[in-house]
This record gives C-alpha cells, sequence and structure tokens, in this order.
C-alpha cells in the first residue's frame, strides 16, 4: 500500500527513501571507518516508514539494533543530472527521521561481502515525524540535533556539521537515479548512535523541524 505523508496541506505519495551513509565526520569516526570523499547511498523500503513515530518492532533475527537520527528531506518535485545550484528548489519540507539498523547483520553481511538491504529494510525501521514546509526553515545545515532514550541524551550535534549538504546530496543522487516528488533523502547522523531493547522510549528534537517520539518493542513471529 502506498505511503503518504502531508506537507502542510499538500499530500504526498512516498516514492523512496534515500539515505546518506557516514555524513558526519563524528559518525563515521566511532564506526571504525573513513570519512567519504562523495556521497555514499543506500535505499530502505518505503515498507519501513513509520509516519508521525509509534512503536519500533525489533526482528527475532538480530540481537542488536541501533537507532540513528538523522534530518530529513522530503521532495516536491524531481529530475534527473540536478545542478547543485538549483537543487534547493526541489525540497518541499523536512522532518525528523529515525535510521535504524540491525547491527549485527549489517556486520555479518559487511563480513561476507553482500548486501545488507536485510539490516535497514524491516517494517517500522523509518520512522519519521510530521514533515514542516520548507519554507519556515531558512537554514537546513543549521539546526540543533538531539536524541534522547528514556530521558538521557546520546546524540547531541548539529546540521552544520554535515560533510555534504543537502543541495550537494540532491546533485549527486540525482546524477545516479531520477529523483521524484514524495522521495525522502535522510541525510545521515551524528556521532552518538546507540543500541535499543524492548521498553525503551526515544524523544529526538531538530530544532524549527519538530519532535520524533517512538517506543520500541519486540516482533513476534
Amino acid at each position: 500500500m502506498p505511503q503518504h505523508i502531508l506537507i502542510g496541506r499538500r499530500r504526498v505519495i512516498v516514492s523512496k527513501i534515500l539515505c546518506v551513509a557516514r555524513n558526519y565526520a563524528d559518525h563515521a569516526k566511532e564506526m571504525g571507518s573513513p570519512v567519504p570523499t562523495q556521497p555514499i547511498f543506500f535505499l530502505k523500503p518505503t515498507t519501513a516508514l513509520l509516519p508521525n513515530g509509534g512503536t519500533i518492532l525489533l526482528p527475532p533475527q538480530s540481537r542488536k539494533v541501533e537507532v540513528e537520527t538523522e534530518l530529513g528531506v522530503i521532495l516536491g518535485s524531481g529530475g534527473s543530472d540536478v545542478p547543485g545550484d538549483e537543487a534547493m528548489a526541489l525540497v518541499a519540507g523536512y522532518a525528523v527521521f529515525f535510521d535504524i539498523t540491525a547491527r549485527d547483520l549489517q556486520a555479518k553481511a559487511r563480513e561476507d561481502g553482500s548486501p545488507w538491504t536485510a539490516a535497514k529494510g524491516f517494517d517500522t525501521f523509518a520512522p519519521m515525524s510530521e514533515p514542516v514546509p520548507s519554507a519556515g526553515i531558512s537554514d537546513p545545515h543549521a539546526l540543533a540535533i538531539r536524541l534522547r532514550v528514556n530521558g538521557t541524551v546520546r546524540q547531541d550535534s548539529n546540521t552544520g556539521r554535515m560533510i555534504f549538504r543537502i543541495p550537494q546530496l540532491i546533485e549527486a543522487a540525482s546524477q545516479i537515479m531520477t529523483i521524484e516528488a514524495g522521495d525522502v533523502i535522510a541525510t545521515g547522523t551524528p556521532a552518538g548512535v546507540c543500541p535499543i531493547v524492548p521498553g525503551d522510549r526515544l524523544e529526538a528534537d531538530i530544532a524549527r523541524v519538530g519532535t520524533l517520539r517512538c517506543t520500541v518493542a519486540a516482533r513476534n513471529r
């Protein structure tokens, strides 16, 4: 079933969820990975989307699931080979986004040299807050971003620390694939990625964008 989201009074169908890996240097360092010299993208299925938060269901296949807080960018129009200086005109809204990852499955896939789609693609692994229109955000690269787990701050940073900014991400993505209205671009996470377990309460804030709240539960087979 198509996933719909509202941006102000505009309803859009989510086309794809395009995520950016290692877009904050401190996160790359905590993961023991090199800082990239160009954007690294991966996809989540739209079935993973959890609009307006809710309950994240931990799959029985994984013993280590982690949460990453990100600024989500929702496109209102698309194209191919979009120049960076025209890219921001495509942005319709912003949201708080959780990239949920089955880290042990990702590590095993990397060890085997296999794709790690499963580690990112379970249902409920893409919670997102209600978007706000882009017109209300004068500079998306100067926003405080913070995650609390059970009331304890686990991530505390600023979108100004992105390695590749939104125009660069849109330009690079559009050189690989056609980007479309309704695409969600998750722009990467700062340091402080942490495991989650059943019973946890997650609350993430991005200044002027909003708050995303989720609970965590085990998924039954």
